[in-house]
C-alpha cells in the first residue's frame, strides 16, 4: 500500500519518532533518570523531529498525530487504568497488604521459608491490585525488614518481592500490562487471563521452590524484634479485602466486562471498608474546600495513570505516523522474510523483539505499547489467536519490567529499601546489579515463552468464526 505520508530518508524516516522515543529511553534510564515526565518528553521531542522530516505537508502530518491517538486501543487502555487504579488504591487503604503481611507473620516461617512465603503473598496481592510496582514498594516496606531479623537472605528476598509483582503483573485482569495486551490484540481481558493461567504457573512453581530451598542464610533469626516490626502495621482485618479481589477475578474470568468486574470491585470494597471500619470515608475521598483540593484513594488512583496516558496517546500516535509513512510496513516485510513459512521463527522474531524493547525501556507498559503494532501484524499473517499474540506480548514485558537493573520496578523497589535505611540500623539495600540474576519468576516466564514459541507448546490458531483452533492454517497469509 501506498504510504499517506512521505518522509525524508524514506520509510525509515517514519520510524523516526518511536526511534527517537527508544533512544531517548535507554539514555534517560542510564543516566539514572528515568520517569514517566521524562518518557513523555521523548515522545513529544520525537513526533517534533518526525515533523521536520516530513515531505508532505505539515498540516497532514499534524492530523495524522491525532488520528492516532484517537484510536480506540489508547482509549479503552485509559479508561479501564483508571477504574484499576482506584481499586488498587481503595484495596491498599484498606489494608489489604497489612492483611497479607499478619497472614506471613502468622505462618512462623523463617529464613527460605520466610523468603517462599513472602513471594507468594507479592503474587497474590499483586494480582489483586494489578500494579507490579506498588506491590514491590508495599512488600519491600514490610515484608523486607521482616525477613531480614527472620534470617532470610536480602538478596534473595528483594528477588522473591520483585518475582511476585512480575506474576501479578503477568496475571492480574487489572494489570495496565493485561489491559494493553488484550486491547491491543483485539481481544477480550477474561479470555487472556484464562489462557495464560498455565505460562504462569508453570514459571512460579520452580521458582517457589528454589525461593524456598536457598533463600535462607541471613542473620540471626529474632522473632521478638520481627514481632515488634509487624506489630504497628501487620493486622488481620485487611485480609477480608480478599473478598472484592475475588469478585473481580469471577466476574472477569466469566465474561464480565471489565468495567463492569471492577466497579462492582470498587463499591465491594468501599462498604466492606467503612462498615468494618477499616478506613474513613476520608481516606477514599475527600474535598478540601480550604485548600480547594479533592482526594483520597479514588482520585490517587486516577491521578497514578495520568502521565501513562499521555504517554500512551504519544506512543501510539507515533505508531500511527509508522503505518502512515510505510515504516511499520517495512519492519513486518523484514520479519516476515525472517519468518518465511515457518510460524516457530515468527513467534520468536516476536518475543525477541518484545524481550529487546523491554530491556531497554524502563517502564514496561511503554514498551509494550511500542512493541505491540508489530506483534499484531506479524501474527495475523501466520493467523495466530489473539490470546496467543496477547500472552507472546505480556508476559515477556511483565518478566522483564523486574529484572535488569535499570528497569522501573527494580529501581523503585531499591529506593524504597534505601528509605528504610535510616529507620532500621540492620537494613542495607540491596543494588540493583546484585539482584537481577535472582528475579527467577521474571526469567523462567520469559524462557517459558521462548520454549513455547519454538515448540508451539499452547499455541493456538484463529480460526474462520474467530474461535481458538490448534489446527495451522495452510499457509500464512500474505
Amino acid at each position: 500500500m501506498e504510504p499517506s505520508l512521505k518522509f525524508f530518508g524514506g520509510r525509515l524516516g517514519a520510524a523516526v519518532p518511536l526511534l527517537f522515543f527508544v533512544v531517548w529511553a535507554i539514555a534517560i534510564s542510564v543516566a539514572g533518570a528515568p520517569s514517566e515526565h521524562g518518557l513523555i518528553l521523548g515522545m513529544v521531542g520525537g513526533l517534533t523531529v518526525g515533523m521536520l522530516l516530513c515531505r508532505s505537508r505539515w498540516a497532514d502530518y499534524a492530523n495524522a498525530v491525532f488520528a492516532g491517538m484517537a484510536n480506540p486501543v489508547a482509549t479503552v487502555t485509559i479508561v479501564a487504568w483508571f477504574w484499576a487504579g482506584m481499586f488498587a488504591q481503595v484495596l491498599r487503604v484498606g489494608g489489604l497488604v497489612d492483611g497479607l503481611a499478619w497472614l506471613g507473620s502468622q505462618s512462623n516461617a523463617t529464613g527460605g521459608y520466610f523468603v517462599g512465603a513472602t513471594f507468594l503473598l507479592a503474587a497474590t496481592f499483586g494480582t489483586a491490585v494489578g500494579t507490579g510496582y506498588g506491590t514491590a514498594v508495599a512488600f519491600c516496606t514490610l515484608m523486607f525488614p521482616a525477613g531480614l531479623v527472620l534470617g532470610a537472605d536480602p538478596v534473595w528476598l528483594f528477588a522473591a518481592i520483585l518475582s511476585g509483582a512480575a506474576f501479578g503483573d503477568n496475571l492480574a485482569p487489572v494489570s495496565d500490562t493485561t489491559v494493553v495486551s488484550a486491547t491491543t490484540q483485539e481481544t477480550d481481558i477474561p479470555g487472556v487471563v484464562r489462557s495464560r493461567v498455565k505460562y504462569a504457573l508453570i514459571a512460579a512453581i520452580p521458582a517457589l521452590v528454589i525461593f524456598t530451598l536457598f533463600g535462607g542464610g541471613g542473620s540471626e533469626v529474632d522473632h521478638v524484634r520481627a514481632a515488634e516490626l509487624l506489630a504497628d502495621s501487620a493486622s488481620p482485618e485487611g485480609l477480608v479485602l480478599l473478598l472484592p479481589f475475588a469478585l473481580v477475578i469471577v466476574l472477569a474470568l466469566t465474561g464480565s466486562h471489565i468495567l463492569v468486574s471492577l466497579t462492582w470491585g470498587i463499591v465491594t470494597a468501599v462498604v466492606l471498608q467503612l462498615a468494618l471500619g477499616l478506613s474513613s470515608p476520608e481516606a477514599i475521598l475527600f474535598i478540601d474546600a480550604s485548600t480547594g483540593t479533592v482526594g483520597g484513594a479514588l482520585v490517587d488512583g486516577i491521578v497514578g495513570y495520568l502521565g501513562l496516558s499521555i504517554l500512551i496517546l504519544l506512543i501510539v500516535a507515533g505508531g500511527h505516523l509508522m503505518r502512515s509513512g510505510g515504516a511499520l510496513d517495512a519492519l513486518i516485510d523484514g520479519l516476515n522474510r525472517f519468518a518465511r513459512e515457518s510460524v516457530a521463527r515468527a513467534e520468536a522474531a516476536i518475543w525477541s523483539l518484545v524481550f529487546s524493547l523491554n530491556a531497554f525501556i524502563t517502564i514496561n507498559t511503554a514498551a509494550e505499547i511500542a512493541a505491540a503494532p508489530v506483534v499484531s501484524q506479524l501474527g495475523k499473517r501466520f493467523k495466530l489467536h489473539p490470546y496467543r499474540r496477547a500472552n507472546m506480548l505480556d508476559a515477556v514485558t511483565s518478566a522483564i519490567g523486574y529484572i535488569f537493573p535499570w528497569g522501573g520496578g527494580v529501581l523503585i523497589g531499591f529506593q524504597t529499601i534505601r528509605t528504610l535505611e535510616s529507620q532500621y540500623d540492620f537494613v542495607q539495600a540491596v543494588p540493583p546489579t546484585e539482584v537481577w540474576r535472582f528475579v527467577l519468576h521474571g526469567w523462567f516466564l520469559a524462557a517459558v515463552m521462548l520454549i513455547a514459541a519454538l515448540t508451539g507448546f499452547g499455541r493456538t490458531y484463529e480460526a474462520a468464526d474467530g474461535s481458538q483452533t490448534r489446527t495451522p492454517p495452510t499457509a500464512p497469509s500474505s
